[in-house]
């Protein structure tokens, strides 16, 4: 695994649903987390102009809108990102090896590397099956994980739980950046699997990503701290 800062690694997710109540956090954590996420959400809201004014406040971007369309769509999706400045965006593995080589193809050449959703953090066994996915949700995570590999992009999101796993089978230089991340005690609200910071970064994960621990607490510079001791015990 490489060796990075622990603050480099941590990933801060600003799911708000306005500029208004955004860019505040940005201002209060720039400089001591490693990167922001921008999800559906905030930027159905905002649109790329408040990427560019991250990007452009010299923080990187993490944009979180899980392509999954045609290829020829996906990769101009992923060109447009990629003319963001955006360091890290993601494109649905389930959408199949042309459209994957085609987000690949179009990330070529630039500092925007691309990662592929294999399961969300919110769906269990018993939903994956619901949706026609009978393996077990370890098995279709490590599958898919092993499709984006060939496929050449840079690595996956993929549930914690699945970390360790995909860390022995996949090597230590694809990445793996992983959500559903939680404090000792914190509430799981809407996610199915989750680790600790400590435990995720122990199995092997390059990034991770913290929300509403981090963006929801009194003192949210103090609930950074914490989660940098927990990654570096």
């Amino acid at each position: 695994m490489k060796i990075e800062p622990a603050q480099s690694r941590l990933v801060v997710a600003l799911d708000f649903s306005n500029r208004q109540a955004a860019w505040p956090v940005v201002e209060l954590l720039r400089g001591i987390v490693g990167m922001f996420k921008v999800g559906k959400q905030l930027f159905t809201a905002e649109g790329p102009v408040l990427v560019r004014e991250v990007v452009g406040a010299g923080e990187k971007v993490f944009l979180d809108l899980k392509f999954h369309d045609i290829p020829s769509t996906v990769a101009g999706a992923v060109a447009a990102a990629a003319s963001l400045g955006v360091s890290l965006v993601n494109v649905h593995a389930s959408g199949g090896v042309p459209m994957m080589e085609a987000a690949a193809q179009a990330a070529g050449g630039t500092a925007t590397r691309v990662l592929a959703v294999t399961v969300l953090t919110s769906l269990d066994a018993a939903q994956l099956q619901a949706v026609g996915f009978a393996e077990p949700p370890n098995c279709l995570v490590l599958r898919l994980a092993r499709l984006a590999l060939t496929c050449g992009l840079a690595g996956v999101v993929a549930p914690p739980t699945e970390v360790a796993l995909l860390r022995k089978e996949l090597g230590p230089d694809f990445i793996i950046l992983t959500p559903g991340i939680r404090p000792p005690g914190a509430d799981r609200q809407d996610q199915a699997r989750v680790a600790t910071p400590a435990q995720a970064i122990r199995d092997g994960a390059d990034y991770i990503v913290v929300g509403r621990p981090i963006t929801k607490a009194a003192d949210p510079i103090a609930a950074v701290r914490s989660i940098l001791q927990q990654m570096i015990e």
